[in-house]
């Protein structure tokens, strides 16, 4: 599950290495995406600004309306679900970042272990998006099962594809795509900090 990535280049240069239509110019990004949060995202080749997290009505104990939840982790065997489904078929993007983040650690003393892919400061995950009335355009990230050094922070990690697999993700049939929703089967670092894990902000995974 990741609730926390970055991306440490700037609006320009993501652009550039993804061939992309800067839509986000002037975009006041921070470097640290939590879910509620804006980040950027690559679809139909444009560059853009959107909410990270479906968001999920909640309600209160009376049955009143609470503040949306954001929904920012879509797992693949859940893909097919009504939430996620119809984003799935027809509106994929790619999530450009530097690295994530897992939790590690006793209960209230949780540190930050950031993963990321040896050798590229940039790289992509999957992602599905859609609009929203709550948030405008929001995205999510899809999750499947963590392999090699990931596996020993956490269960699952995001989805992260090869450069040669961005047009199949974009735009290829639906099964095809379903075909890259696999462990990742390149490198992966870790860098174990003493960062506390508390600045991050809540999130559900559907």
């Amino acid at each position: 599950m990741c609730n926390l990535y970055r991306m440490t280049r700037t609006v320009d240069e993501v652009a550039g290495l993804f061939d992309a239509v800067n839509d986000a110019a002037g975009s006041n990004l921070g470097s640290e995406v939590y879910p509620g949060y804006p980040g950027l995202v690559v679809e139909s080749g444009h560059l853009r600004q959107m909410i990270w997290g479906f968001p999920l009505q909640m309600k209160g104990a009376k049955g009143q309306l609470l503040k949306p939840k954001p929904v920012n982790n879509a797992r693949t065997d859940k893909l097919a679900s009504f939430f996620w489904k119809s984003s799935f078929a027809a509106r994929r993007c790619l999530i450009p970042l530097s690295g994530w983040a897992e939790a590690e650690g006793p209960k209230g003393a949780m540190t930050r272990t950031w993963l990321a892919v040896p050798g590229a400061d940039l790289f992509a995950a999957a992602g599905i998006w859609r609009s929203s009335e709550a948030w405008g355009d929001v995205y999510s990230m899809v999750m499947t099962d963590a392999a090699g050094p990931a596996a020993e922070v956490h269960r699952r990690m995001p989805v992260l594809l090869h450069v040669d697999d961005y047009p199949v993700w974009l735009a290829g049939e639906p099964d095809a795509a379903l075909d890259l929703c696999r462990p990742w089967d390149g490198p992966v670092s870790l860098d174990r900090t003493a960062e506390p894990w508390s600045r991050g902000a809540g999130s559900r995974l559907v």
